[in-house]
């Protein structure tokens, strides 16, 4: 669905039937069920162009983007008309890095994934990277809930907001943590590591209980039921690249060229996975090197999203 979009990295999709897109023209991409498209740009702020990777969909209408800038990022809303402002780039007394994914909770609360503190973000691809880290905004400001990821990436709730997951990239960890009442992480859990060729980056639930993750590089999307034992249903990749990458990977030196030259048939660096459909059992994918969006069907209707009925 979808065509002509820019790295339309993060998708959202409503019952409406549209689907919402992260788009490096600096603004957001709707693409309605009718085939016709919208886009809402973002003004630049003190002349600095927003970049969206992750964002969230508000009930007013308005979108939450995770700037991912060169050297910094934040937290930025944006009003269909284009009008933007910050909601916050600071955290704990330090400017916030490059910011990867917002998400908020049924009582208004945000959290914020930040994948790695180093410059540039290519020195965090390592299995080593243990600097990311999720901040919590609410009436109290923002701080930081939880440290030491290996390379933060989407977070989800569960069906009853008791648990946040959390994909760590090149740590290759689906990791969860307990919500406490205040909304405050408790200590982490490991639901399961991934092997070669996987490099997780975006997730949702399904009714089960089972979290849907897709990979980065090998195009992927895995199953992980709540035993933690998961299996890949679905891989586009050419198996000579893919092997170029995990070698890099396993020596330390991935870098942006790994990442950016994705060889496949059909996907293009799957990044993101969002549930819609009538029924929801339609498994939208958002991607790095594509300008539309694909979809497959899925056995399994997925856990209905926050901003599942706004519009």
């Amino acid at each position: 669905m979808g065509s002509g979009l820019v790295r339309p990295e993060c998708v959202l999709a409503t019952s409406s039937g549209s689907l919402y897109t992260a788009d490096w023209r600096s603004g957001v991409a709707h693409t309605k069920a009718s085939g016709e498209s919208a886009f809402y740009g973002a003004h630049p702020i003190d002349g600095e162009i927003i970049k969206p990777n992750g964002i969230a969909l508000c009930g007013d209408g308005s979108f939450l983007l995770a700037h991912l800038g060169d050297t910094c990022g934040g937290v930025f809303r944006l009003q269909r008309n284009g009008e933007t402002q910050p909601v916050f780039t600071t955290v704990d007394g330090s400017d916030l890095p490059p910011t990867n994914f917002p998400l908020l909770d049924s009582k208004g609360r945000l959290y914020v994934t930040v994948s790695t503190r180093l410059q540039p973000r290519a020195l965090g691809y390592r299995k080593t990277c243990n600097d990311g880290f999720i901040v919590l905004q609410d009436q109290l400001g923002a701080r930081i809930v939880a440290d030491g990821l290996g390379y933060t990436n989407e977070i989800a709730f569960d069906a009853k907001e008791e648990w946040l997951y959390v994909n760590e990239t090149f740590g290759r960890r689906l990791s969860r943590f307990p919500v406490a009442a205040d909304g405050s992480l408790g200590a982490k859990q490991v639901v399961t590591e991934f092997g070669a060729g996987v490099f997780p980056d975006g997730m949702a639930l399904d009714v089960e209980g089972n979290v849907w993750v897709v990979s980065i590089v090998s195009n992927q999307l895995l199953c992980v039921p709540p035993d933690g034992e998961h299996w890949s249903v679905l891989s586009d990749c050419d198996p000579e690249h893919l092997r170029w990458v995990e070698s890099a990977y396993q020596n330390n030196e991935m870098g942006r060229p790994h990442l950016d030259g994705v060889k496949s048939n059909r996907l293009r660096n799957t990044s993101s996975i969002a549930f819609g459909g009538g029924d929801m059992r339609t498994a939208f994918l958002g991607c790095l090197l594509g300008d539309s969006i694909a979809s497959i069907a899925m056995a399994t209707a997925g856990l209905q999203p926050l901003h599942w009925n706004y519009q």
